[in-house]
């Protein structure tokens, strides 16, 4: 065991949208090659915008339809790859991260029974009766909120969430019921969120609106994750805007007098899946006439920019660096801490410790250390399984000797870095090798920010790093292979990360 604590910066997202487009598949700048007509022969035109008599933006593109024949389209959880590429069917993966990730919206319309039967089992008003039962508190679990004039009314009580206050608030009031982190309780958005967590490699949150109609639950606003929107029940009418600040690094509201028109502007339906990237201006709301909606965000990629990385992996490089070079070591100017400006003979030593930095990292191939990756398992969903979970805990099969041929064990829920050690002295900070994995983490505490969390893993001295790459890096490996000194040590190896559950003998 590895304890530590962490807090997560709890992930801010949407609520919302009146417009039906055509049903099918929506690239907002570049229209697919099939074409698909209203039933009139005419396209559709955006709302007139505030201010103005006659002018209408621009039609939203045309989009082929994505009705599934026969069969519903189904969401496969045999792999990481494998489930996004269904998440996001009909568009291919490859496609999506080439035209649309990072860059620009995606609307799936899919005119499917049961993928819109399957939405809408995912979380429903009428699971709230049965959730306030399991003791749910207002701010840490639900939120309560009207957007009223452009400006976000939050609706909260104190305390413990009862059923009839949030019901009467949202029948009458018209407030929009916020629902964090709902795979803590519901075991397929756990099953969804622990596979797009492999596939990223990136923590991913959820929150549900459940919005009456005629009714809007935020203000327009960006945020600062990659967002993917599941409509689950009713219809949600959203509209879209152009960025101010592309891949923004933060949550920001967006006064109504600076929009302008919605660059994109439509309605979903049960079974639609909506993609937009961080930085994307938004608003939703519930057409009025019809019934409540209830939406699902699914958020990723918080803090996860190469500015991120870079800011986590240059300590190590400098840690590293000045164990070797007696450059890094020497004294700063006196004084220079006492400057307003930093002086110009100070830019040039920064300027060339950051290209010796540079030159250091293209010659290695040596493991980094990050404290990312160590954030990211120690915070993630444990693997989706049903039951007890016993096998996440206890080691089972065969134990691994000399002659045994061994593989490794959920590998998408493990990760390997080097790190000071953090058992020794500060006059020692010798580097070990530490692997993390996420077998032992609550689902409870799953993305609550506040929640405590504890590190689960192993450590071992750097010399055990390329025998633990080999592992990494095959399928099966017989245990006397492993690049370690002496056959007490490959055995000692294996045999601390079956304990661990993280290796069996085949």
């Amino acid at each position: 065991m590895l304890p530590d604590k962490q807090t997560r910066i709890p992930q801010q997202c949407c609520v919302h949208g009146q417009r039906a487009v055509p049903r099918g598949m929506w690239d907002p700048q570049v229209c697919l090659p099939s074409q698909l007509r209203l039933e009139d022969g005419t396209m559709p035109k955006k709302a007139k915008p505030a201010g103005t008599g006659q002018e209408e933006g621009p039609a939203p593109c045309k989009q082929p339809k994505a009705e599934a024949a026969g069969a519903p389209l189904a969401l496969n959880f045999d792999s990481p790859s494998g489930f996004f590429e269904s998440f996001i069917s009909p568009v291919q993966t490859e496609t999506f991260f080439k035209e649309f990730w990072e860059q620009k919206p995606l609307l799936i319309q899919r005119e499917d029974p049961a993928l819109a039967a399957y939405h809408q089992a995912l979380f429903r008003l009428s699971d709230l009766k049965s959730l306030c039962g399991r003791g749910l508190y207002y701010g840490r679990d639900v939120n309560v909120c009207r957007c009223v004039h452009g400006k976000k009314k939050v609706l909260n009580k104190d305390g413990k969430v009862h059923f009839l206050q949030l019901r009467k608030d949202f029948d009458q009031k018209r407030a929009t019921i916020q629902f964090h982190q709902p795979q803590r309780f519901k075991d397929e958005l756990w099953r969804i969120q622990e596979k797009l967590e492999c596939y990223f490699g990136s923590l991913v949150g959820s929150n549900v609106y459940i919005t009456p109609a005629g009714s809007q639950g935020l203000p327009p606003h960006y945020d600062d994750v990659e967002v993917f929107i599941l409509q689950l029940e009713g219809q949600k009418h959203w509209r879209l805007y152009h960025p101010t600040v592309p891949l923004a690094r933060e949550y920001s509201l967006e006064a109504e007098d600076r929009l302008g028109r919605p660059a994109h502007e439509f309605t979903l339906k049960a079974g639609d899946l909506l993609y937009f990237p961080r930085g994307t201006i938004h608003q939703a709301d519930t057409p009025p006439g019809l019934a409540h909606s209830t939406h699902l965000t699914i958020s990723t990629y918080q803090s996860s920019s190469w500015g991120d990385f870079l800011l986590d992996t240059i300590s190590g490089l400098v840690f590293d660096a000045a164990k070797e070079d007696v450059a890094f070591r020497a004294g700063i100017p006196r004084q220079l801490l006492l400057q307003v400006e930093t002086t110009a003979d100070a830019r040039r030593r920064l300027s060339g410790f950051l290209r010796t930095l540079a030159d250091r990292l293209e010659g290695t191939n040596q493991l980094l250390s990050s404290d990312m990756k160590k954030d990211f398992v120690m915070n993630r969903l444990p693997p989706f399984h049903v039951g007890d979970g016993a096998a996440l805990s206890t080691p089972g099969g065969q134990l691994p000797r000399l002659d045994s041929i061994v593989r490794l064990r959920y590998k998408d829920h493990i990760v390997l870095t080097v790190m000071p050690d953090q058992g020794g002295s500060d006059e020692t900070q010798e580097k070990m090798v530490y692997i993390y994995h996420s077998l032992q983490n609550r689902r409870e505490t799953h993305m609550m920010g506040s929640e405590e969390t504890e590190a689960h893993g192993l450590r071992f001295p750097l010399s055990h790093v390329d025998a633990l790459k080999q592992i990494w890096s095959s399928s099966a490996i017989s245990v006397k292979d492993l690049k370690l000194a002496t056959d007490e040590e490959k055995e000692s190896l294996a045999l601390s990360l079956w304990t661990e559950c993280l290796l069996q003998v085949v």
